[in-house]
């Protein structure tokens, strides 16, 4: 059950989450108000993620595709569904692959082509493992990254940080509480497959997985969004968490570093081994639909992370909606 916890937790600490580029991006430009959103947005994912593990295990689920087919959804709508599924899932690998190009250039000055055919050929030879072999990897990793993100909040004095909140502040506005529903929305397309390849070794453990990866999740979004809870000067940089942990001294800067390593890797994985399950069929073109993805990621070198975090997830984030709304009869 912890692997599988594990494995949930690492594919939504990606590049985004871990950098603060999301948490900024969807909740702390609403500051008080975004607090809230980011409360609701963790409730939400719980919410999803029980469904789907308990729907799965009780019709024994073996892929995304047989979830859409279970009822009668019309032919047309499943492969509409799949094909947006499908490009989030690629789309999320290749902004991974931007945004690990992303921290080594920015913090290290390598340049962006020779760390992203590095990450890929990892990438690659992790693929050809199956999905027991990437919870291996993230019950090692996740547990680190947790770690690390509370030793930089207790640095930051993020409960300082909390006692700024005013209350008198926080109203409702269609805003904020769109962008929270769009970030538990898109995180789904992406566990969804996930979460139904894992199903069948949480059965009858339903209930905690949920509820223990929603109060982890809930603690370090908390953590990170209070970091960066009132800090305009964050409002430009591609890595908001990097450039603060940085100001930190330098030893903070290396250890958030294997932070945002880690939590790419991890998101980055668990995107391209879900794309990965859905789109092929026979061994065969598993391998070769997988070397076709890591060598086309080459090309994201040439677009801005924050660019694609901001331009691609509040669009997925709706899709996501629609997709929910489609399968809820399905997993509810």
């Amino acid at each position: 059950m912890i692997k599988s916890v594990f494995v949930i937790i690492g594919t939504i600490i990606g590049a985004g989450f871990a950098s603060g580029q999301e948490i900024y991006s969807f909740f702390c430009v609403y500051e008080e108000n975004g607090l809230i959103g980011l409360i609701i947005s963790n409730i939400l994912l719980g919410i999803i993620m029980y469904a789907v593990l308990k729907k799965s295990n009780n019709i024994k689920l073996k892929s995304y595709s047989e979830l859409l087919e279970n009822k009668n959804i019309p032919k047309v709508i499943i492969g509409i569904i799949n094909i947006i599924v499908n490009i989030f899932l690629l789309i999320s690998f290749y902004i991974m692959v931007a945004g690990f190009s992303a921290y080594f250039q920015q913090e290290y000055n390598v340049p962006k082509l020779i760390v992203a055919i590095v990450i890929l050929l990892i990438c690659y030879f992790t693929f050809m493992k199956d999905i027991e072999g990437i919870a291996k990897i993230n019950s090692i990793i996740i547990p680190i990254l947790i770690t690390i993100v509370i030793l930089i909040g207790i640095k930051a004095n993020v409960l300082e940080n909390a006692k700024n909140v005013e209350v008198s502040n926080i109203n409702f506005s269609i805003n904020w509480c769109i962008k929270s529903i769009e970030y538990a929305s898109y995180n789904s397309i992406l566990l969804i497959p996930i979460l139904i390849s894992i199903s069948k070794y949480v059965e009858n453990k339903e209930k905690q997985v949920s509820i223990i990866v929603t109060s982890i999740m809930t603690i370090i979004s908390l953590i990170i969004f209070f970091i960066m809870f009132k800090r305009p000067d964050i409002s430009l940089t591609e890595l908001p968490l990097v450039y603060i942990a940085s100001g930190f001294g330098k030893i903070f800067k290396y250890i958030y570093g294997i932070v945002i390593i880690f939590a790419i890797y991890s998101t980055m994985i668990s995107a391209g081994y879900g794309f990965l399950q859905n789109c092929s069929t026979r061994k065969n073109t598993y391998k070769v639909l997988a070397m076709s993805m890591c060598i086309s990621a080459i090309f994201t070198i040439f677009f801005s992370f924050a660019g694609l975090v901001n331009l691609t997830y509040p669009v997925f984030g709706i899709l996501g909606i629609l997709q929910f709304l489609i399968i809820r009869k399905q997993t509810i």
